[in-house]
């Protein structure tokens, strides 16, 4: 069992060419009991954005603030605070800030999608 806030969790800087200001937060994983999942908070600074990928497993995301762009199959969404999506395995998405805030989401994955 694990109560905590989201403040306390350590940020870690994504790397790589092909995003560009985005900052991880592990908040529940195996190491915390909860077995097969992983609940992450990400958050993109202003300009920030997420690699345009795909991978075999879907998640769920839920916006937590900012506003933002959700590449998903070919099709750009406007998502904001409030707002959620499914994304399924083997579809090409990416995540965009398009606001001058930090935009941040959760994304819970199956224990293989956290690398």
């Amino acid at each position: 069992m694990i109560v905590a806030h989201e403040r306390d969790v350590q940020k870690i800087k994504m790397e790589g060419d092909s995003l560009e200001n985005v900052h991880k937060k592990v908040l529940i994983s195996p190491k915390e009991g909860w077995e097969g999942h992983v609940m992450r908070v990400f958050e993109l600074g202003v300009n920030g954005y997420t690699p345009k990928h795909s991978h075999p497993w879907s998640h769920i995301n839920y916006i937590l603030k900012g506003e933002g762009i959700l590449h998903l199959d070919g099709i750009d969404h406007e998502i904001e605070e409030g707002s959620y999506a499914y994304v399924p395995g083997n579809k090409t998405h990416q995540f965009t800030n398009r606001g001058n805030t930090t935009f941040s989401f959760i994304c819970i994955v199956p224990e293989e999608g956290e690398q």
